[in-house]
């Protein structure tokens, strides 16, 4: 290694180190001010709120039930506002069929659900987790002229440090645009 004679190469080494650290701190600088800064954490609720059934429609019954499972843990799990509770229902509206959607005023089921959600809190309970079928499991078949498919969902419902697992039979059809929709569900036995 080459030692510098003189004090004149030791300033222009210091010099250059001295530009390559004040160039990396403007770099990181300008970085840290490109940086979107409205980008915040969305939570579970804002998250599914966020989805556009319109242009992102779950494709398969198995999605479409995993969707509204989603759904069904911000309605239980978390605390929200009327109105996100009413934006919520009327997400899940969206994918109930429509012979199903229309067996409820939206009020009145809007305001059942709200019932459901405090009588459900106030048992203590949650729902830690959920399974749906494997899509090998996922029945399909015809009936009338339209198309169905059965398949099940496990809930797993906490209370204390007990889980117990609810488990659901769901019925979808498909509708005019070619989405499945839940038809009806009941706890399987």
């Amino acid at each position: 290694m080459k030692r510098f004679k003189t004090p004149r190469g030791a300033f222009f080494l210091l010099l250059a180190v001295g530009c390559v650290l004040l160039a990396y701190y403007l770099l990181t600088l300008e970085a840290q001010k490109n940086k979107p800064e409205d980008m915040v954490q969305l939570t579970p609720v804002q998250e599914i709120l966020s989805r556009d059934l319109e242009r992102n429609y779950p494709n398969t019954p198995k999605e479409v039930i995993r969707y509204y499972s989603e759904l069904t843990k911000c309605f239980y799990n978390y605390e929200h506002s009327e109105e996100e509770i009413r934006q919520l229902g009327l997400k899940a509206l969206e994918l109930y069929d429509k012979e199903l959607a229309e067996n409820k005023d939206q009020d009145k089921y809007l305001g059942d659900l709200k019932r459901e959600i405090i009588d459900f809190k106030s048992k203590g309970f949650t729902i830690s987790s959920y399974s749906t079928s494997p899509s090998t499991d996922v029945f399909y078949f015809s009936e009338d002229g339209y198309d169905f498919a059965r398949l099940y969902c496990t809930y797993y419902i906490r209370s204390g440090t007990a889980t117990q697992p609810l488990e659901e039979q769901f019925l979808l059809r498909i509708d005019e645009n070619g989405h499945w929709k839940i038809y009806g569900w009941d706890e399987a036995k």
